[in-house]
């Protein structure tokens, strides 16, 4: 249709953007195939100024996800082609092995060029990936300012709120007014591109307090900052997790907040955008951790690193699974005895894992958002356990009912019922007691929950079956 405009008015083609000549997305807002043809050959082309256009109006992300639409050749043609038009924030919107590749291929001047032009979290979340080797070849070509500022954030522990923070904030002195403070962000250029308050420092830059811009800017100006300033204000600390920067940014509906030093010196900011990209992180991890996917799998990594990924944990998973299946070699006899007993073992287990996995889902998030604590974990405990035990006494009565339907044998039904009973209440209570022992003894929950409770309802459930249906039949 674009095309189609372009041919019937060139005038009108001339004055449109170029997004709108060839639009990026469908209704659906997914890439449209025809755009990333269109850069494609453009690419080939070396059409710069094409190009150039195009980068100039796509939001970062829009630009990542162009990026890994395209061939690996023509993703670092179209950085090269566009130089200082390309936005290298956009690679933190791409994946990981992605990301690599670019910074392999890229010449060190490129990347330190397109660094320069980062926010300093962006630049770090950039730099933090690549080997000490190369972040070192990229530090040294930046002016010494940058440089410097960029080296005492990586050198703070991964993920914490030192590797997040923005350095670039708005501090003045503790004893200006509303005036002073209004007329030195009028006069100073290189301001914040946006913020949300300014923080009164000492002498020293230490952190006195937060003024919010509309507190400020509601202010006459002869009035005190100290008038303004909201001590109570919360900060972080460059060693607090940023998990737990993004709790407190929830709990305290935040929308920015200071960082201080080991000495309470105001270093710098981490904003809302921030913290959304900190939620998204520990969330994919956390689910990928519960199905065994180590943290750094991407769809764009190869068959071969996925498989060497996954391997060490589909091995713990089939020794467990042997540990379960000894249970029958214990009851050998028994099944050859009663054919039904082989037939509906599986069901019982299963029935509890399904049980397990539910308990388990619940209690590894409440965990890590800290819902689940020591001082309402035995309340949650037994309310798991009650909740086990109603769904086991519901279904202890559909699977003996259906057993008794199907083999003819009333007392085989009994014998079901109460292996479903008990190993729904086991499952219950393994699933809420297991992620809690982990977390004692600080293990992961989401890694290696599943593992062992999976194994709790197939011992529990094949023994409890068999080892109640020996005794009810006087199988030997």
């Amino acid at each position: 249709m674009a095309d189609d405009l372009n041919r019937a008015d060139p005038a009108n083609s001339a004055a449109l953007s170029a997004l709108e000549r060839h639009p990026m997305r469908d209704a659906e807002g997914d890439l449209r195939p025809e755009f990333v043809e269109a850069i494609s050959k453009a690419v080939g082309a070396a059409d710069t100024a094409f190009l150039k256009e195009v980068v100039g109006e796509l939001h970062e992300a829009d630009l990542g996800d162009l990026i890994e639409a395209l061939e690996p050749d023509e993703r670092v043609s179209l950085i090269e082609l566009t130089g200082g038009d390309f936005d290298f924030s956009a690679l933190n919107e791409v994946d990981d092995s992605v990301r690599e590749e670019l910074l392999e291929e890229l010449e060190p001047e490129t990347v330190a060029e397109g660094v320069r032009e980062l926010d300093a979290d962006d630049a770090v979340e950039l730099l933090e990936g690549m080997d000490e080797e190369d972040q070192d070849e990229i530090l040294d070509k930046l002016p010494p300012s940058e440089r410097v500022a960029l080296e005492r954030s990586l050198e703070y522990p991964e993920n914490s709120a030192g590797r997040r923070m923005q350095t670039d904030f708005i501090s003045v002195p503790q004893g200006w007014n509303v005036g002073q403070a209004i007329d030195y962000m009028r006069e100073t250029p290189d301001l914040p591109e946006r913020f949300y308050e300014i923080y009164a420092v000492d002498q020293w830059q230490r952190w006195q307090g937060a003024v919010s811009l509309d507190a400020l800017l509601r202010s006459r100006r002869p009035v005190p900052l100290d008038e303004l300033i909201d001590e109570e204000r919360r900060r972080v600390s460059v060693l607090d997790d940023q998990e737990e920067v993004a709790r407190l940014f929830g709990k305290y509906n935040l929308v920015a907040a200071p960082v201080v030093d080991t000495d309470n010196r105001l270093v710098g900011v981490i904003t809302i955008d921030d913290v959304v990209d900190v939620i998204e992180e520990e969330a994919d991890e956390d689910l990928k951790a519960l199905g065994g996917v180590t943290s750094d799998e991407e769809l764009s990594d190869s068959f071969w690193s996925i498989a060497k990924g996954r391997f060490n944990w589909l091995i713990v998973n089939l020794a467990t699974a042997f540990l379960a299946s000894s249970v029958l070699g214990l009851f050998e006899g028994q099944l050859e005895q009663m054919v039904a007993l082989a037939v509906l073992a599986p069901i019982v287990a299963s029935q509890g894992g399904n049980a397990a996995t539910q308990t388990m889902t619940v209690a590894v998030r409440a965990l890590a958002t800290r819902q689940l604590n020591p001082n309402n974990a035995s309340r949650v405990v037994i309310r798991e356990g009650l909740v086990g035990l109603m769904n086991g006494i519901a279904f202890a009565l559909i699977t003996g009912a259906a057993a008794v339907a199907w083999f003819k044998i009333p007392a085989l039904g009994v014998v079901i019922g109460l292996a479903m009973l008990i190993n729904m209440i086991a499952g219950a209570l393994g699933g809420i007691l297991i992620p809690m022992v982990l977390e004692k003894v600080k293990a992961d929950p989401a890694v290696a929950s599943g593992t062992f409770v999976t194994t709790v309802t197939d011992v529990v459930g094949f023994f409890s079956f068999l080892g109640i249906a020996t005794l009810w039949f006087g199988l030997k």
